[in-house]
């Protein structure tokens, strides 16, 4: 496998009910009860925890934050375009100590690396990458 590539199976529990697993053996349940994650509630996670993880590195290595919260929003859209998402935010509400001027400071920039450069959710969805979907014969012919 390429170094590159990125990958995870979705296997059927049930109807509605799947479990997505990466190469070193995570695992999330997608679907089913009310207690569990949507796909698209997935979709704003990984794009909200991308962002928290650039900008927890960048400003972290200057002061440990007191509180730290991101929350991702998006409104469903159903039309002539099809179901999608719009108005996409990423709110950070992050707090320092009173002597981590250097982390209060780093923070803007932070964002703004993670949202130009680094996030690749993020990044990905701005600049539109198409997505091809396959069908994959498993009945051995």
């Amino acid at each position: 496998m390429s170094d590159s590539l990125r990958k995870v199976e979705i296997e059927r529990l049930g109807l509605g009910r799947y479990r997505a697993t990466n190469v070193r053996g995570g695992t999330v349940t997608i679907g089913g009860d009310d207690t569990e994650f949507t796909a698209v509630e997935l979709f704003l996670a990984a794009l909200g925890g991308c962002g928290a993880a650039d900008v927890d590195y960048i400003t972290s290595k200057r002061a440990e934050p007191e509180s730290f919260r991101v929350t991702v929003t998006g409104d469903k859209v159903r039309d002539d375009g099809g179901n999608r998402l719009t108005n996409l935010a990423v709110t950070f509400r992050i707090t320092f100590p009173a002597d981590a001027d250097a982390a209060r400071e780093a923070l803007p920039r932070a964002v703004a690396q993670s949202h130009d450069r680094l996030c690749i959710v993020s990044r990905t969805v701005q600049l539109g990458a198409p997505v091809e979907d396959r069908i994959a014969s498993n009945d051995g012919l």
